[in-house]
């Protein structure tokens, strides 16, 4: 059995000295479970199988809004081969829930009240099903990762806290972060002289710093290169750039469509989406995509800003990931395209 003190100890370290004021978002994992506290401070904890045990993939998923008063809310997924036949039941401690969705399961909040102390004090949990299928998730770091998501939403010493309870009052509980609202501006249709652009703009691009950059640059030439249109004015250019074994990158500017062409680099990497005006970057953490990092970003009209990002860090047998954990998020705003001219001040 283990306790919250236990846990407690060993993150006394790690934990920032006051919260308030953080608005970066936090990352932390211990054993086999990992936290994810994006922008707003709603923060996502995911738990696992033992990386060393022979489980078949199961995982448990603790969200929770900032702010007072705010519920946690617990969803339940399991993997691996062959079908699971019949509803779940979940089995911790002394305590146990039947009739769970065999895919994603939502637990409703007296389910929730009744499982949480028994997950706090205990080693692991067991999932069955009818035919006699059993998963067993690993609840080591639990209680370290909780005590680290009380402490970035200002919760420790108050009644609602996970790990570290007291009498504070509620209404010192940090509030949530407003999103950030961004504006974005669809691109108009392609223009019928839109495809000789390539070759007019490539001679702009500084090709020495791409061949420093890419590990596929021995022949580069205008055909390497794709343009979009963005406005009535501005194109969008990316050229592929990096090539691994299961990952793939590629280089993206703004520029004129007339000259001075005047190509700026941009940090957005990715693949371009005309319907929304996006770009997406995604990586695998290894071959069989069972955790991924992705990070998005929308034109405003000047340039592309960062709108999203999420990643799982730890690859325990979900194809595609267990969850998406975002680090940033952003609230968008479709807006007519402003002028690309600055404004006075």
């Amino acid at each position: 059995m283990k306790s919250a003190c236990v846990a407690a100890a060993l993150l006394l370290g790690a934990l920032s000295v006051g919260a308030a004021g953080k608005k970066d978002p936090v990352s932390f994992s211990h054993n086999d479970w990992e936290l994810v506290c994006d922008n707003t401070r709603t923060c996502r904890a995911a738990g696992y199988q033992a990386d060393s045990g022979v489980s078949e993939p199961v995982s448990m998923l603790l969200t929770r809004a900032a702010g007072p008063d705010q519920p946690v809310e617990v969803q339940l997924q399991v993997g691996g081969e062959g079908d699971v036949k019949g509803p779940l039941r979940f089995k911790v401690g002394k305590a146990s829930v039947a009739g769970l969705k065999p895919d994603t399961a939502t637990l409703d909040a007296q389910q929730v009240r009744t499982l949480l102390p028994e997950l706090l004090k205990s080693d692991e949990a067991t999932v069955t099903a009818n035919g006699g299928k059993k998963w067993t998730l690993s609840l080591a770091g639990l209680n370290a990762v909780l005590l680290k998501m009380d402490d970035t939403q200002g919760r420790i010493g108050t009644p609602g806290a996970l790990v570290r309870r007291g009498t504070k009052p509620e209404s010192s509980v940090l509030p949530a972060l407003p999103a950030p609202v961004v504006n974005i501006v669809k691109p108009p249709k392609a223009r019928p002289g839109d495809a000789a652009l390539p070759a007019r703009i490539f001679p702009s691009l500084d090709i020495a710093a791409v061949k420093e950059q890419c590990n596929n640059s021995t022949d580069l030439s205008a055909k390497s290169l794709d343009v979009v249109r963005l406005s009535g004015s501005k194109v969008l250019l990316s050229m592929g750039c990096g090539m691994g074994a299961y990952n793939y990158s590629s280089l993206l500017w703004i520029a004129n469509d007339k000259p001075p062409h005047a190509p700026v680099s941009l940090e957005a990497n990715g693949d371009f989406d005309d319907k929304d005006a996006s770009v997406t970057s995604a990586m695998k953490g290894r071959g069989i995509g069972d955790c991924w990092s992705s990070e998005t970003w929308h034109f405003n009209g000047t340039t592309f800003v960062r709108t999203g990002a999420s990643g799982d860090g730890m690859c325990r047998g979900f194809a595609g990931g267990a969850w998406s954990l975002p680090r940033y998020v952003s609230r968008l705003v479709d807006a007519a395209a402003p002028s690309l001219t600055p404004s006075k001040p």
